[in-house]
Protein backbone atom coordinates (compact mmCIF):
# COMPACT_ATOMS: atom_id res chain seq x y z
CA UNK A 1 0.00 0.00 0.00
CA UNK A 2 1.31 3.52 -1.15
CA UNK A 3 1.02 6.19 1.24
CA UNK A 4 2.40 10.25 1.03
CA UNK A 5 5.73 11.00 1.06
CA UNK A 6 7.31 13.38 3.46
CA UNK A 7 10.61 15.50 3.06
CA UNK A 8 10.87 16.23 6.60
CA UNK A 9 10.69 12.44 7.25
CA UNK A 10 13.57 11.33 4.62
CA UNK A 11 15.76 14.27 6.23
CA UNK A 12 15.87 12.26 9.47
CA UNK A 13 17.26 9.25 8.11
CA UNK A 14 21.08 9.50 7.79
CA UNK A 15 21.16 8.50 4.26
CA UNK A 16 19.38 11.92 3.33
CA UNK A 17 19.98 14.66 6.11
CA UNK A 18 22.85 16.62 4.29
CA UNK A 19 20.17 16.80 1.23
CA UNK A 20 18.36 20.21 0.13
CA UNK A 21 15.05 21.04 0.45
CA UNK A 22 14.71 20.54 -3.04
CA UNK A 23 17.10 17.28 -3.17
CA UNK A 24 14.25 16.43 -0.43
CA UNK A 25 10.97 17.54 -2.34
CA UNK A 26 12.57 15.79 -6.38
CA UNK A 27 12.67 12.51 -3.86
CA UNK A 28 9.34 12.69 -2.82
CA UNK A 29 8.03 13.50 -6.30
CA UNK A 30 10.13 10.79 -7.74
CA UNK A 31 10.14 8.01 -4.81
CA UNK A 32 6.97 6.64 -2.87
CA UNK A 33 6.66 5.59 0.60
CA UNK A 34 4.91 1.73 0.49
CA UNK A 35 4.14 -0.49 3.37
CA UNK A 36 4.22 -4.42 2.77
CA UNK A 37 2.73 -6.72 4.76
CA UNK A 38 4.97 -9.96 6.09
CA UNK A 39 6.23 -12.01 3.29
CA UNK A 40 8.66 -12.00 0.21
CA UNK A 41 9.13 -7.84 -1.31
CA UNK A 42 12.34 -9.38 -3.67
CA UNK A 43 13.69 -12.11 -5.38
CA UNK A 44 17.60 -13.30 -5.61
CA UNK A 45 18.28 -13.21 -9.05
CA UNK A 46 15.41 -11.00 -10.35
CA UNK A 47 15.46 -7.79 -12.10
CA UNK A 48 16.65 -4.84 -10.02
CA UNK A 49 13.98 -2.56 -10.33
CA UNK A 50 13.80 -0.50 -7.18
CA UNK A 51 15.81 0.70 -4.20
CA UNK A 52 15.02 0.30 -0.50
CA UNK A 53 15.06 2.57 2.60
CA UNK A 54 13.49 1.44 5.87
CA UNK A 55 11.21 3.48 7.74
CA UNK A 56 9.77 1.64 9.85
CA UNK A 57 9.30 -2.51 10.49
CA UNK A 58 11.93 -5.29 9.99
CA UNK A 59 13.38 -6.27 6.83
CA UNK A 60 15.43 -9.90 6.74
CA UNK A 61 17.87 -10.65 3.79
CA UNK A 62 18.99 -14.15 2.41
CA UNK A 63 20.60 -15.69 -0.20
CA UNK A 64 20.29 -19.35 -2.10
CA UNK A 65 22.28 -21.94 -0.97
CA UNK A 66 21.67 -25.41 -2.02
CA UNK A 67 18.05 -25.62 -1.64
CA UNK A 68 18.20 -23.96 1.70
CA UNK A 69 17.32 -19.74 2.19
CA UNK A 70 20.65 -18.41 4.38
CA UNK A 71 19.57 -15.83 6.85
CA UNK A 72 22.36 -13.10 5.93
CA UNK A 73 20.75 -10.21 8.33
CA UNK A 74 18.06 -9.30 9.83
CA UNK A 75 17.50 -5.70 10.92
CA UNK A 76 14.72 -2.52 12.24
CA UNK A 77 17.30 0.57 11.77
CA UNK A 78 15.83 2.93 9.90
CA UNK A 79 17.69 4.39 7.04
CA UNK A 80 18.65 0.85 5.79
CA UNK A 81 19.31 0.15 2.58
CA UNK A 82 18.47 -2.47 0.02
CA UNK A 83 17.97 -3.51 -3.76
CA UNK A 84 19.35 -1.66 -6.66
CA UNK A 85 22.64 0.13 -4.88
CA UNK A 86 24.61 -0.19 -8.07
CA UNK A 87 22.01 0.94 -10.54
CA UNK A 88 24.51 3.98 -11.20
CA UNK A 89 26.77 1.30 -13.03
CA UNK A 90 24.64 0.65 -15.98
CA UNK A 91 24.83 -1.98 -17.67
CA UNK A 92 29.16 -2.46 -16.45
CA UNK A 93 27.50 -4.86 -14.17
CA UNK A 94 23.97 -7.11 -14.54
CA UNK A 95 21.13 -5.37 -12.52
CA UNK A 96 19.62 -7.88 -10.56
CA UNK A 97 18.96 -8.38 -6.72
CA UNK A 98 21.99 -9.96 -5.25
CA UNK A 99 19.69 -11.24 -2.34
CA UNK A 100 16.39 -11.72 -1.35
CA UNK A 101 14.27 -9.58 1.25
CA UNK A 102 11.26 -10.28 2.91
CA UNK A 103 9.36 -8.55 6.26
CA UNK A 104 8.12 -10.15 9.13
CA UNK A 105 5.88 -7.58 10.39
CA UNK A 106 4.27 -4.42 8.65
CA UNK A 107 7.23 -2.26 6.90
CA UNK A 108 6.92 1.29 5.65
CA UNK A 109 9.97 1.42 2.99
CA UNK A 110 10.37 4.38 0.85
CA UNK A 111 11.21 3.52 -2.79
CA UNK A 112 12.52 4.94 -5.37
CA UNK A 113 13.01 3.50 -8.84
CA UNK A 114 16.75 2.07 -9.91
CA UNK A 115 16.37 4.36 -12.73
CA UNK A 116 15.79 7.52 -10.56
CA UNK A 117 18.49 6.21 -8.25
CA UNK A 118 20.83 6.07 -11.12
CA UNK A 119 19.91 9.62 -12.12
CA UNK A 120 19.96 10.83 -8.42
CA UNK A 121 23.90 9.62 -7.82
CA UNK A 122 24.55 10.94 -11.64
CA UNK A 123 23.45 14.26 -10.98
CA UNK A 124 24.40 14.45 -7.18
CA UNK A 125 27.10 12.87 -6.58
CA UNK A 126 29.10 12.66 -9.73
CA UNK A 127 32.57 12.40 -7.83
CA UNK A 128 31.55 9.92 -5.63
CA UNK A 129 29.79 7.52 -8.30
CA UNK A 130 33.32 7.77 -10.26
CA UNK A 131 35.22 6.55 -6.77
CA UNK A 132 32.55 3.92 -5.97
CA UNK A 133 32.96 2.83 -9.60
CA UNK A 134 37.07 2.80 -9.34
CA UNK A 135 36.08 0.62 -5.49
CA UNK A 136 34.13 -1.82 -7.32
CA UNK A 137 35.93 -2.37 -10.25
CA UNK A 138 39.23 -2.20 -8.62
CA UNK A 139 38.14 -4.67 -5.42
CA UNK A 140 36.80 -7.14 -7.96
CA UNK A 141 40.11 -6.97 -10.22
CA UNK A 142 42.07 -7.61 -7.20
CA UNK A 143 39.54 -10.34 -5.88
CA UNK A 144 40.04 -11.98 -9.62
CA UNK A 145 43.91 -11.56 -9.22
CA UNK A 146 44.17 -12.96 -5.90
CA UNK A 147 42.07 -15.76 -7.14
CA UNK A 148 44.11 -16.33 -10.18
CA UNK A 149 47.30 -16.06 -7.78
CA UNK A 150 46.19 -18.86 -5.21
CA UNK A 151 45.38 -20.95 -8.45
CA UNK A 152 48.54 -20.81 -9.83
CA UNK A 153 50.57 -21.59 -5.86
CA UNK A 154 48.34 -24.47 -6.18
CA UNK A 155 49.53 -25.36 -9.56
CA UNK A 156 52.84 -24.96 -8.59
CA UNK A 157 52.74 -27.05 -5.95
CA UNK A 158 51.07 -29.66 -7.84
CA UNK A 159 53.61 -29.66 -10.75
CA UNK A 160 56.34 -29.68 -8.15
CA UNK A 161 54.89 -33.15 -7.01
CA UNK A 162 53.87 -34.44 -10.78
CA UNK A 163 57.26 -33.84 -11.53
CA UNK A 164 59.08 -36.38 -8.96
CA UNK A 165 55.55 -38.70 -9.40
CA UNK A 166 56.82 -39.13 -13.36
CA UNK A 167 60.37 -38.93 -12.48
CA UNK A 168 60.63 -41.73 -10.84
CA UNK A 169 58.57 -44.22 -12.82
CA UNK A 170 60.51 -42.56 -15.82
CA UNK A 171 63.94 -43.12 -14.33
CA UNK A 172 63.27 -46.75 -13.42
CA UNK A 173 62.02 -47.61 -16.90
CA UNK A 174 65.14 -46.23 -18.03
CA UNK A 175 67.23 -48.56 -16.00
CA UNK A 176 65.28 -51.41 -16.67
CA UNK A 177 65.60 -50.70 -20.49
CA UNK A 178 69.03 -50.66 -20.37
CA UNK A 179 69.58 -53.97 -18.08
CA UNK A 180 66.72 -55.74 -20.72
CA UNK A 181 69.15 -54.98 -23.72
CA UNK A 182 72.17 -56.48 -22.10
CA UNK A 183 70.15 -59.51 -21.00
CA UNK A 184 69.08 -59.84 -24.54
CA UNK A 185 72.75 -59.69 -25.87
CA UNK A 186 73.60 -62.25 -23.28
CA UNK A 187 70.45 -64.34 -24.09
CA UNK A 188 71.62 -64.29 -27.98
CA UNK A 189 74.85 -65.57 -26.54
CA UNK A 190 74.08 -68.29 -24.53
CA UNK A 191 71.62 -70.08 -27.77
CA UNK A 192 74.47 -69.61 -29.75
CA UNK A 193 76.22 -71.83 -27.21
CA UNK A 194 73.11 -73.89 -27.32
CA UNK A 195 72.79 -74.28 -30.81
CA UNK A 196 76.23 -75.16 -31.09
CA UNK A 197 76.46 -78.19 -29.25
CA UNK A 198 75.23 -81.68 -30.32
CA UNK A 199 71.46 -81.70 -29.30
CA UNK A 200 69.26 -83.98 -30.42
CA UNK A 201 65.73 -82.11 -31.68
CA UNK A 202 63.73 -83.32 -29.18
CA UNK A 203 66.38 -81.95 -26.57
CA UNK A 204 65.94 -78.19 -28.23
CA UNK A 205 62.01 -78.32 -28.38
CA UNK A 206 61.80 -79.66 -24.55
CA UNK A 207 64.36 -76.81 -24.08
CA UNK A 208 62.03 -74.34 -25.58
CA UNK A 209 58.96 -75.79 -24.11
CA UNK A 210 60.74 -75.05 -20.80
CA UNK A 211 61.82 -71.78 -21.62
CA UNK A 212 57.95 -70.81 -22.16
CA UNK A 213 56.87 -72.31 -18.97
CA UNK A 214 59.74 -70.53 -16.88
CA UNK A 215 58.89 -67.05 -18.38
CA UNK A 216 55.09 -67.73 -17.16
CA UNK A 217 55.96 -68.50 -13.75
CA UNK A 218 57.32 -64.70 -14.10
CA UNK A 219 53.93 -62.97 -13.62
CA UNK A 220 52.17 -65.70 -11.17
CA UNK A 221 55.53 -65.29 -8.34
CA UNK A 222 54.00 -64.67 -5.25
CA UNK A 223 55.56 -62.27 -2.46
CA UNK A 224 58.04 -64.47 0.13
CA UNK A 225 58.82 -63.40 3.60
CA UNK A 226 62.62 -62.36 3.89
CA UNK A 227 63.05 -66.01 5.83
CA UNK A 228 61.53 -67.86 2.96
CA UNK A 229 63.67 -65.93 0.39
CA UNK A 230 66.55 -66.02 2.16
CA UNK A 231 66.58 -70.15 2.48
CA UNK A 232 65.27 -71.00 -1.27
CA UNK A 233 67.91 -68.76 -2.43
CA UNK A 234 70.47 -70.60 -0.26
CA UNK A 235 69.40 -74.08 -1.52
CA UNK A 236 69.36 -73.13 -5.44
CA UNK A 237 72.53 -71.72 -5.40
CA UNK A 238 73.69 -75.19 -3.15
CA UNK A 239 71.79 -77.27 -6.22
CA UNK A 240 73.34 -74.84 -8.96
CA UNK A 241 77.23 -75.56 -7.21
CA UNK A 242 76.72 -79.01 -6.75
CA UNK A 243 76.49 -79.46 -10.68
CA UNK A 244 78.98 -77.04 -11.63
CA UNK A 245 76.45 -74.08 -12.99
CA UNK A 246 78.71 -70.55 -13.03
CA UNK A 247 77.43 -68.29 -10.56
CA UNK A 248 74.70 -70.12 -8.71
CA UNK A 249 75.03 -67.39 -5.89
CA UNK A 250 74.00 -64.55 -8.34
CA UNK A 251 71.58 -66.45 -10.34
CA UNK A 252 69.55 -67.58 -7.42
CA UNK A 253 67.88 -64.58 -5.79
CA UNK A 254 66.19 -63.63 -9.71
CA UNK A 255 64.90 -67.57 -9.65
CA UNK A 256 63.36 -67.26 -5.98
CA UNK A 257 61.44 -64.11 -7.17
CA UNK A 258 60.53 -65.27 -10.62
CA UNK A 259 59.20 -68.75 -9.27
CA UNK A 260 61.79 -70.82 -10.16
CA UNK A 261 62.10 -73.50 -7.95
CA UNK A 262 64.55 -76.41 -7.42
CA UNK A 263 61.80 -78.77 -8.77
CA UNK A 264 61.77 -77.23 -12.64
CA UNK A 265 65.45 -76.72 -12.47
CA UNK A 266 65.74 -80.71 -11.96
CA UNK A 267 63.23 -80.67 -15.35
CA UNK A 268 66.09 -78.77 -16.77
CA UNK A 269 68.53 -80.59 -15.94
CA UNK A 270 66.86 -84.00 -17.19
CA UNK A 271 66.49 -82.02 -20.50
CA UNK A 272 70.01 -81.39 -21.65
CA UNK A 273 73.63 -82.69 -21.24
CA UNK A 274 75.08 -82.33 -18.56
CA UNK A 275 77.69 -80.02 -20.36
CA UNK A 276 75.18 -77.89 -21.41
CA UNK A 277 73.21 -77.73 -18.31
CA UNK A 278 75.52 -74.21 -17.24
CA UNK A 279 74.57 -72.58 -20.74
CA UNK A 280 70.73 -73.89 -20.47
CA UNK A 281 70.39 -72.55 -16.67
CA UNK A 282 71.90 -69.23 -17.93
CA UNK A 283 69.76 -68.66 -20.61
CA UNK A 284 66.77 -69.34 -18.98
CA UNK A 285 68.24 -67.02 -16.47
CA UNK A 286 68.24 -64.34 -18.53
CA UNK A 287 64.43 -65.39 -20.09
CA UNK A 288 62.88 -64.45 -16.60
CA UNK A 289 65.15 -62.00 -16.14
CA UNK A 290 63.93 -60.65 -19.31
CA UNK A 291 60.52 -61.20 -18.70
CA UNK A 292 60.89 -59.99 -15.06
CA UNK A 293 62.69 -56.13 -16.70
CA UNK A 294 59.63 -56.03 -19.43
CA UNK A 295 57.25 -56.00 -16.26
CA UNK A 296 59.11 -53.19 -14.80
CA UNK A 297 59.18 -51.08 -17.46
CA UNK A 298 54.97 -52.36 -18.40
CA UNK A 299 54.42 -51.16 -14.39
CA UNK A 300 56.75 -48.11 -15.22
CA UNK A 301 55.10 -47.13 -18.30
CA UNK A 302 51.58 -47.48 -17.14
CA UNK A 303 52.68 -45.03 -13.69
CA UNK A 304 53.01 -42.62 -16.66
CA UNK A 305 50.23 -43.17 -18.55
CA UNK A 306 48.15 -42.76 -14.94
CA UNK A 307 49.71 -39.77 -13.66
CA UNK A 308 49.65 -38.14 -17.25
CA UNK A 309 45.34 -39.29 -17.12
CA UNK A 310 45.06 -37.48 -13.70
CA UNK A 311 46.85 -34.68 -14.29
CA UNK A 312 44.58 -34.15 -17.58
CA UNK A 313 41.62 -35.31 -16.06
CA UNK A 314 42.64 -32.65 -13.09
CA UNK A 315 43.39 -29.65 -15.01
CA UNK A 316 40.31 -30.49 -18.19
CA UNK A 317 42.36 -28.67 -20.82
CA UNK A 318 40.95 -31.10 -23.09
CA UNK A 319 37.65 -30.48 -21.86
CA UNK A 320 34.63 -27.88 -21.80
CA UNK A 321 34.78 -25.90 -18.43
CA UNK A 322 31.03 -27.02 -17.59
CA UNK A 323 30.18 -30.64 -18.03
CA UNK A 324 28.23 -33.42 -16.46
CA UNK A 325 30.91 -35.41 -14.43
CA UNK A 326 31.58 -38.54 -12.11
CA UNK A 327 33.05 -36.69 -8.55
CA UNK A 328 34.49 -39.80 -8.21
CA UNK A 329 36.91 -39.58 -11.18
CA UNK A 330 37.49 -36.37 -10.19
CA UNK A 331 38.31 -36.92 -6.64
CA UNK A 332 40.34 -39.88 -7.81
CA UNK A 333 42.41 -37.27 -10.13
CA UNK A 334 43.22 -35.10 -7.06
CA UNK A 335 44.03 -37.83 -4.74
CA UNK A 336 46.93 -39.04 -7.57
CA UNK A 337 48.03 -35.08 -8.09
CA UNK A 338 48.71 -34.35 -4.21
CA UNK A 339 50.07 -38.22 -3.80
CA UNK A 340 53.18 -36.87 -2.99
CA UNK A 341 52.26 -34.31 -0.74
CA UNK A 342 50.21 -36.58 1.67
CA UNK A 343 53.23 -37.82 4.33
CA UNK A 344 53.06 -42.17 4.89
CA UNK A 345 52.09 -41.67 8.00
CA UNK A 346 48.16 -40.75 6.88
CA UNK A 347 45.75 -43.41 5.43
CA UNK A 348 43.19 -42.24 3.17
CA UNK A 349 40.17 -43.81 2.96
CA UNK A 350 37.56 -43.87 0.23
CA UNK A 351 33.83 -44.30 1.33
CA UNK A 352 32.03 -44.03 -1.92
CA UNK A 353 28.58 -44.37 -2.87
CA UNK A 354 29.11 -45.78 -6.92
CA UNK A 355 24.96 -45.35 -6.90
CA UNK A 356 25.46 -41.48 -7.29
CA UNK A 357 24.63 -40.08 -10.70
CA UNK A 358 26.87 -37.98 -12.90
CA UNK A 359 26.16 -34.08 -11.87
CA UNK A 360 26.55 -31.01 -14.18
CA UNK A 361 29.55 -29.12 -12.69
CA UNK A 362 32.96 -27.05 -13.46
CA UNK A 363 34.84 -30.13 -13.08
CA UNK A 364 38.51 -28.38 -13.16
CA UNK A 365 37.14 -25.98 -10.39
CA UNK A 366 35.70 -28.70 -7.80
CA UNK A 367 39.25 -30.37 -8.38
CA UNK A 368 40.59 -26.76 -6.92
CA UNK A 369 37.90 -27.37 -3.99
CA UNK A 370 39.00 -30.89 -3.39
CA UNK A 371 42.35 -29.79 -3.69
CA UNK A 372 42.18 -26.91 -0.71
CA UNK A 373 40.21 -29.65 1.47
CA UNK A 374 42.29 -31.94 0.87
CA UNK A 375 45.38 -30.06 1.61
CA UNK A 376 43.38 -28.51 4.98
CA UNK A 377 42.66 -31.92 6.34
CA UNK A 378 46.51 -33.25 5.79
CA UNK A 379 48.16 -29.81 7.18
CA UNK A 380 45.56 -30.56 10.55
CA UNK A 381 47.05 -33.83 11.10
CA UNK A 382 50.69 -33.22 11.65
CA UNK A 383 52.08 -36.24 9.38
CA UNK A 384 49.54 -39.36 10.94
CA UNK A 385 45.75 -40.09 10.84
CA UNK A 386 42.91 -40.84 8.74
CA UNK A 387 41.85 -39.13 5.64
CA UNK A 388 38.25 -40.42 4.72
CA UNK A 389 36.75 -39.17 1.61
CA UNK A 390 32.44 -40.00 1.53
CA UNK A 391 30.21 -39.63 -1.16
CA UNK A 392 26.30 -39.95 -1.01
CA UNK A 393 23.08 -38.58 -1.44
CA UNK A 394 22.10 -35.67 1.29
CA UNK A 395 18.27 -33.66 0.80
CA UNK A 396 18.35 -35.18 -2.94
CA UNK A 397 22.02 -33.50 -3.30
CA UNK A 398 25.15 -34.79 -3.82
CA UNK A 399 27.66 -34.82 -0.92
CA UNK A 400 31.20 -34.69 -0.93
CA UNK A 401 32.41 -35.46 2.76
CA UNK A 402 36.37 -34.86 3.76
CA UNK A 403 36.91 -36.01 7.42
CA UNK A 404 40.24 -36.09 9.75
CA UNK A 405 41.70 -36.83 12.09
CA UNK A 406 43.44 -33.49 13.18
CA UNK A 407 43.39 -31.50 15.91
CA UNK A 408 39.34 -29.74 14.64
CA UNK A 409 39.17 -26.36 14.28
CA UNK A 410 38.25 -24.12 17.53
CA UNK A 411 34.65 -22.58 18.62
CA UNK A 412 35.97 -19.10 18.75
CA UNK A 413 37.49 -19.25 14.85
CA UNK A 414 34.25 -21.54 13.44
CA UNK A 415 32.86 -18.76 11.96
CA UNK A 416 35.53 -16.95 10.71
CA UNK A 417 37.31 -20.24 8.47
CA UNK A 418 35.08 -18.91 5.28
CA UNK A 419 37.06 -15.37 5.46
CA UNK A 420 39.30 -14.52 2.92
CA UNK A 421 42.87 -14.13 4.13
CA UNK A 422 42.12 -15.85 7.55
CA UNK A 423 44.61 -18.49 7.82
CA UNK A 424 46.42 -20.40 10.55
CA UNK A 425 49.02 -21.63 8.98
CA UNK A 426 52.26 -20.08 9.98
CA UNK A 427 53.22 -17.40 7.64
CA UNK A 428 54.32 -18.42 4.37
CA UNK A 429 52.55 -21.62 4.50
CA UNK A 430 48.89 -20.53 3.92
CA UNK A 431 47.04 -17.38 1.85
CA UNK A 432 43.69 -17.60 3.67
CA UNK A 433 42.07 -18.01 0.64
CA UNK A 434 41.83 -21.81 0.17
CA UNK A 435 38.19 -21.89 1.81
CA UNK A 436 37.00 -18.40 0.74
CA UNK A 437 37.78 -19.53 -3.13
CA UNK A 438 36.24 -23.00 -2.20
CA UNK A 439 33.17 -21.34 -0.66
CA UNK A 440 32.37 -19.13 -3.83
CA UNK A 441 33.08 -22.30 -6.18
CA UNK A 442 30.70 -24.16 -4.36
CA UNK A 443 28.27 -21.70 -3.83
CA UNK A 444 27.86 -19.10 -5.80
CA UNK A 445 29.35 -20.99 -9.21
CA UNK A 446 27.62 -24.39 -8.54
CA UNK A 447 24.24 -23.29 -5.90
CA UNK A 448 25.83 -25.66 -3.14
CA UNK A 449 26.55 -25.95 -0.05
CA UNK A 450 29.61 -25.63 2.00
CA UNK A 451 29.65 -26.42 5.70
CA UNK A 452 31.65 -27.39 8.51
CA UNK A 453 31.72 -29.65 11.75
CA UNK A 454 34.51 -30.28 13.84
CA UNK A 455 35.66 -31.54 17.29
CA UNK A 456 39.54 -32.69 18.09
CA UNK A 457 39.81 -35.83 16.52
CA UNK A 458 36.65 -35.34 14.57
CA UNK A 459 36.47 -32.54 11.44
CA UNK A 460 34.40 -32.77 8.40
CA UNK A 461 33.91 -30.81 5.61
CA UNK A 462 30.56 -31.29 3.61
CA UNK A 463 30.50 -30.15 0.05
CA UNK A 464 26.63 -30.15 -1.18
CA UNK A 465 25.82 -30.24 -4.80
CA UNK A 466 22.66 -29.80 -6.97
CA UNK A 467 21.71 -33.02 -8.76
CA UNK A 468 20.49 -30.63 -11.93
CA UNK A 469 21.06 -27.52 -13.33
CA UNK A 470 20.76 -24.57 -11.64
CA UNK A 471 20.75 -21.17 -12.75
CA UNK A 472 23.93 -20.42 -13.77
CA UNK A 473 24.92 -23.51 -13.40
CA UNK A 474 26.18 -26.00 -16.04
CA UNK A 475 23.51 -27.52 -18.24
CA UNK A 476 23.34 -31.14 -19.77
CA UNK A 477 23.14 -30.34 -22.72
Amino acid sequence: MKTTCDPEELRTLFLFEKLTDDQLRWLCERGHVEIYEPGPVFTEGDPATCFYVLLEGLLVTSRKVGGDDLEINRTSYRGAYIGAFFAFLGDKVPQVYANSMRVVEPSRFFVISATDFSQLMQDWFPMAVHLLEAMFFGSRNMQQMVDQRERLLALGTLSAGLTHELNNPASAAVSATAALRERVAGMRHKLSKISSGKFERSTLETLMRLQEEAADRVPKAVKLSPLETSDREDAISDWLDDRGVENGWNLAPTFVMTNIDIDFLEHVAAAVDERALSSAVSWLYYTVETEQLMNEIEDATNRISTLVGAARQYSQLDRAPNQVVDVHELLDSTLVMLAGKIPQGIAVVKEYDRSVPQIPAYAAELNQVWTNLIDNAVFAMHGEGTLTIRTGIDREQVFVEFADTGDGVPDDIKSRIFEPFFTTKPVGEGTGLGLDISWRIVVRKHHGDLTVQSEPGDTRFRVRLPLTPQDGSPSQS
